[in-house]
């Protein structure tokens, strides 16, 4: 039964697939070291659920196995006068297509339709990237690939460009696997790449300075010291995968429809994304990964990589975000305008004197602050 599953996987599109009988995670001690280190940043979720990681019999407590797949969703990289264009703003690649997460899902709903044939009063229970499974640890005992010292799964065959889906089953399935020896070596090429330095040792990313965090998981204001930092990244960073040899080498592009897009849409301008409005932001961005971020997030992101720009273009854009309805966007524009010189300093002295809101009021003031003392980022 766990050879039928596997090729009725593959024959769903899945590019990965395994099965796993262990139940608990190889690295749950880990995790909590890393919680308690403080580098989950804000996200509280994942210290509410942490028990629940402990193992899949807290998911469903009649698990017996977990089917663990992987789904490429590679298309090519960016050429390099467009991603390092400081006009645009820069999206993750995978986010450049549909969103994943109902895709995936979809696919396991009818791979358990599949199984519960061969097995009648077969349970299942599907996580792609929402509950509190530590998928890559389960991943990597079904043998879909090692740990890279980015904190990615890495398959020594394809890289690391694909998303994972679990499966949990009360079915007792047999693993054929265990977790793969293969590893990155003395190859420290996406330590060296993170812009931030979040990347703090091999195998240990503090996600508090991960840009993918502070532009998308991160719902506050990013801290001013990172800001520069971010570039013209707006939803997310590859800087690790890129870098990667194994991606370099391997990663082979997806045939799938859901994935492609244009490099309008992977890179759009920074210009065309200030002007959205809350209407225009759920039109052009329903169904994809970064509805989940909202227009606040977004544009706060905009007016970051707007004053890392740092020239007359970005100014109109910038002064029409000082006066956004949202404090948080408003805050982080200012930031923006003190990078550009005596030329964002009329705005800022305007908007100091209608401005209401405590914490735009401080970034007005360290802006011109800055400004004033003839500095910059």
């Amino acid at each position: 039964m766990t050879e039928e599953i596997i090729s009725r996987s593959r024959a769903l599109g899945f590019d990965l697939v395994g099965v796993s009988s262990r139940l608990t995670p190889l690295h749950f001690d880990a995790f909590l070291r890393w919680l308690d280190a403080g580098m989950a940043g804000t996200m509280d979720y994942m210290r509410k659920s942490a028990d629940r990681r402990r193992g899949l019999h807290f998911l469903m407590n009649d698990a017996r196995s977990a089917i663990v797949v992987g789904l490429n969703y590679y298309t090519a990289d960016l050429p390099s006068e467009i991603r390092h264009d400081p006009s645009r703003g820069v999206i993750a690649s995978y986010a450049w297509g549909e969103d994943y997460h109902p895709l995936i899902l979809t696919l396991l709903e009818k791979l358990s339709a599949d199984i519960a044939s061969l097995a009648p009063g077969s349970r299942f229970q599907s996580y792609v990237d929402t509950g509190p499974v530590l998928e890559r640890d389960f991943a990597a005992l079904a043998g879909l690939g090692f740990f890279g010292k980015n904190t990615c799964l890495i398959h020594p065959q394809q890289g690391s460009y694909f998303f994972l889906g679990v499966l949990i089953t009360n079915v007792e399935l047999i693993s054929r696997t265990s977790p793969s020896d293969i590893s990155c070596g003395s190859c420290t090429r996406c330590l060296e790449a993170c812009p931030t330095g979040a990347l703090v040792e091999p195998y240990l990313l503090d996600a508090s300075r991960c840009i993918s965090y502070l532009t998308i998981e991160h719902k506050g204001a990013i801290p001013r010291s990172l800001r520069p930092l971010i570039g013209n990244r707006v939803f997310g960073c590859d800087e690790c995968q890129l870098a990667c040899p194994w991606n370099q080498k391997f990663a082979r592009p997806t045939s799938l429809p859901a994935f492609q897009s244009s490099f309008e849409r992977r890179a759009p301008s920074l210009a065309s994304l200030a002007l959205l409005t809350e209407k225009e932001f759920r039109e052009r961005f329903a169904g994809t990964a970064l509805q989940r971020l909202k227009r606040r997030g977004l544009v706060r992101n905009v007016a970051v990589a707007l004053g890392n720009w740092r020239v007359e273009e970005a100014l109109p854009p910038l002064e029409m975000l000082l006066e956004d309805s949202e404090p948080l966007v408003r805050g982080h524009a200012a930031w923006a305008l003190g990078q550009l010189g005596d030329r964002g300093r009329a705005a800022l002295q305007w908007q100091r004197q209608k401005e209401s809101q405590t914490e735009v009021l401080a970034e007005i003031e360290a802006a011109l602050k800055m400004r004033q003392n003839g500095e910059a980022r």
